[in-house]
């Protein structure tokens, strides 16, 4: 007989074999919280399986399933990796073999402990396994020990090896696959080439099925929309994860998404936001050495003080990520604020540190791994370099082909190629950088952002209508418009979400928005600010 659910990292079924002494009325043998996804119901049929046969106590399987529901329960990270530890030596250290299923389960299992753990430590004994294992791996764990365990240092053949994975992923059915092939795609900006097969993950779980898969591929969806300036779609699938995770149970999950929610408040000046964001998220993590998750405070914290021209604070917060000249081993974020730390390094005069990061970047071969770590190494290296060489860096960032996915960070580019011809006295060409990457910040809704390049269009004498609140125009979109002029006729978040087919949660993140752009704190001063304002631009 067996039970099992979904692990709810990377959605695998686990299943513990319990003996068929336990065939008997009043214990739900086959929970499949791959269907029912309740993890909560789990936890109760661990407890009574481990009653009836105590022996279940040393299983790999057991270990498994007790270290979700730790993470996921109070995210006790260090008695997750020490119950895996030792059931992972016992079983190498038995003569008659073993379940060799079950060995790698927990070994992926490890794997996601290793990397929320987010420290040096937790490593040793995952490497020391992973050298000694005697028999063959599976393509998916061989893909995400050679990729997401440590992105910046993806060599060739594991790129090759999940070029190859990505490319099958509309054959495969496994939902399981699908996520952890996706999970290795995203820090190698690959994720957009998955996104078909995630939808199906998603939409399984939508109807039952796996739902710990589903929450993951949202994860994944999430950041891939945010990166790739999708960002209305970001927070649509945000808040439906975070639905998905308060009605199953899975606290652990919620926090990758959490970071899309707080990345999106950076990139749109809500600062209050990220502040209280980056204080939850740090709150629950530090106590219990969740150190990966820590990092998304970090990340939305460096990402809003760049916005804003707070370049202590982001120096500080991204440097806390990945060190200065260092790109941190087994920290999979350090692919994502190199040229976040360089900028800030340089503008706070730590030029030596901006430089020292550059050259890791470069040993690391970070620009053989996408199009976009390609123009964001160049960049960086324009940024730290001196005045007389930083042109030609920048021109190459900008005519490596296909960056155009990324249209925040290209725009982000050239907002420093602006900056840089501007004080060259440059001033015609500068003009042409920074007028392209205001036009793209005010496309994406990066108010600050947008500020930063109006304001270096006028330091060059070019009349811009921008301010730093943003443009004459009407600020709205018109989806928040929308919203807006509903809750000023005294509709509930629930009501209008119902009307436009949104999520509550994502209504509210919607007003949440729209209340600083319009100047106002509260409901009640809506229908004055909508009746203020300019007509909205159509195209």
């Amino acid at each position: 007989m067996r039970f099992s659910w979904e692990a709810p990292h990377c959605g695998v079924l686990l299943a513990i074999r319990l003996p068929p002494t336990i065939r008997r009325p009043g214990i739900c043998l086959r929970l499949r919280p791959d269907v029912a996804g309740e993890l909560r119901t789990a936890a109760q049929l661990l407890v009574e399986a481990r009653r009836i046969d105590p022996d279940l106590r040393g299983s790999l399987q057991a270990a498994i399933a007790a270290s979700y529901l730790l993470l996921n329960g109070d995210g006790e990270i260090n008695t997750a990796h020490r119950l895996l530890v030792g059931a992972i030596m016992t079983r190498a250290g038995r003569s008659d073999g073993g379940d060799d299923g079950a060995l790698l389960e927990a070994l992926h299992t490890l794997l996601d402990v290793c990397l929320y753990g987010g420290r040096p430590e937790l490593w040793v004994p995952y490497h020391a396994v992973m050298t000694q294992l005697t028999l063959d791996l599976p393509p998916v764990l061989q893909l995400l020990a050679g990729t997401l365990a440590d992105p910046a240092r993806t060599t060739a053949k594991d790129l090759a090896l999940l070029d190859t994975a990505i490319h099958g992923l509309h054959l495969e059915s496994d939902p399981t696959r699908i996520e952890r092939t996706a999970t290795a795609a995203l820090f190698l900006d690959r994720a957009m080439e998955c996104r078909t097969a995630l939808w199906r993950v998603v939409d399984d779980g939508r109807n039952g099925g796996a739902v710990a898969s589903a929450i993951n591929s949202l994860m994944v969806l999430s950041m891939d929309y945010f990166m790739t300036g999708q960002w209305d779609e970001c927070e649509r699938v945000v808040a439906e994860g975070l639905e998905m995770c308060d009605g199953h149970g899975y606290g652990l999950l919620a926090w990758p998404l959490r970071l899309g929610q707080a990345l999106l408040a950076a990139v749109r000046g809500d600062h209050d936001m990220v502040a209280t964001l980056a204080h939850e998220i740090t709150g629950w993590a530090a106590p219990r050495g969740v150190r990966g998750v820590e990092f998304y405070a970090l990340h939305a914290t460096a990402l809003a003080a760049l916005g804003r021209g707070d370049y202590e604070t982001a120096y500080h917060s991204a440097s806390a990520i990945s060190p200065a000249g260092v790109l941190a081993p087994h920290v999979p974020h350090a692919v994502w604020v190199p040229m976040d730390l360089v900028e800030a390094a340089a503008r706070t005069g730590r030029r030596a540190e901006a430089l020292a990061h550059v050259t890791a970047m470069r040993e690391a071969g970070l620009a053989l791994l996408s199009p976009r770590l390609a123009m964001v190494t160049a960049a960086s290296a324009a940024i730290a370099a001196p005045e007389d060489q930083a042109a030609k860096l920048f021109d190459e960032a900008l005519v490596i082909p296909g960056t155009e996915r990324w249209p925040f960070e290209l725009a982000r580019v050239r907002l420093a190629y602006g900056e840089h011809l501007r004080r060259a006295h440059r001033t015609d060409a500068s003009r042409l950088q920074l007028a392209t990457a205001l036009d793209t910040f005010h496309h994406l809704g990066a108010t600050p952002w947008a500020a930063r390049a109006a304001d270096e269009l006028r330091a060059g004498g070019q009349s811009t209508p921008w301010t730093h609140q943003g443009p004459r125009a009407n600020p709205l979109t018109p989806q928040e418009y929308e919203i807006a002029a509903l809750a000023a006729s005294g509709l509930t978040n629930k009501q209008i979400g119902a009307q436009l087919f949104l999520a509550h949660r994502t209504v509210g993140a919607h007003l949440h928005r729209i209340f600083p752009k319009l100047g106002i704190t509260t409901r009640g001063a809506l229908p004055d600010a909508l009746a203020e304002l300019p007509p909205l631009e159509t195209s």
